[in-house]
């Protein structure tokens, strides 16, 4: 691709993984920080949706009109089994602090989920990610998802939100949080989406 693709995004864990991705690729991206466009009020009324595909084709509709690029938006979450699928696509917010952003927020989701799993012997879960492409005449949409199970104490550095107690069924014992970008990559569920994405996006031309 010849133009430069918009990473909707603000989160810099996910830049910090999806820059890495598209230009190995050969796509030059872009995110709403480089770009000089300040957070918007308006932007926390796009993630409303009750699916990862509805939310993501918010997101990407919204910053394709707002800066004329081609965009690619995401939206992932935390599914377990124990506690009926959630918190889902409220994975994000599920602390209900709106005030805080970033390792804040991590921190806040991360207490929210010791004391929602405490005394569970069911840990079973899975990271579910969905992709959207969006420009001026089409849009791709891609899904990706792995499943695994809960640590009761985090292991790692790496990765963000809920990572460093999420273990891969395919990464043997060792959670996202202590898995390096790359190998993380080739096992997460917004890898997998965005790599499918990516490739769609080659076909094309």
């Amino acid at each position: 691709m010849s133009e430069r693709v918009l990473l909707a995004t603000r989160s810099r864990g996910k830049l910090h993984e999806l820059r890495p991705l598209f230009l190995e690729a050969g796509i030059e991206v872009t995110d709403p920080r480089e770009l000089g466009i300040d957070e918007r009020p308006e932007e926390d009324e796009l993630e409303v949706f009750d699916t990862f595909e509805e939310n993501a084709r918010a997101k990407a509709v919204y910053f394709h009109r707002l800066t004329g690029l081609p965009t690619v938006a995401d939206d992932s979450g935390l599914e377990i089994d124990a506690l009926g699928g959630r918190p889902g696509v409220r994975s994000k917010r599920w602390c209900g602090r709106d005030d805080l952003i970033g390792r804040a927020l991590d921190e806040a989701n991360n207490a929210m989920l010791e004391r929602e799993m405490a005394g569970q012997t069911d840990r079973r879960a899975r990271y579910v990610c969905a992709a959207v492409y969006r420009d001026d005449t089409q849009e791709i949409v891609r899904r990706g998802e792995v499943r695994g199970h809960l640590v009761e104490v985090p292991r790692g550095v790496h990765g963000f939100g809920f990572d460093p107690y999420f273990v891969a069924d395919e990464s043997g014992a060792l959670t996202f949080g202590e898995l390096e970008r790359t190998a993380k990559e080739a096992l997460s569920h917004r890898g997998r989406a965005m790599v499918a994405l990516i490739a769609a996006l080659h076909e094309r031309g």
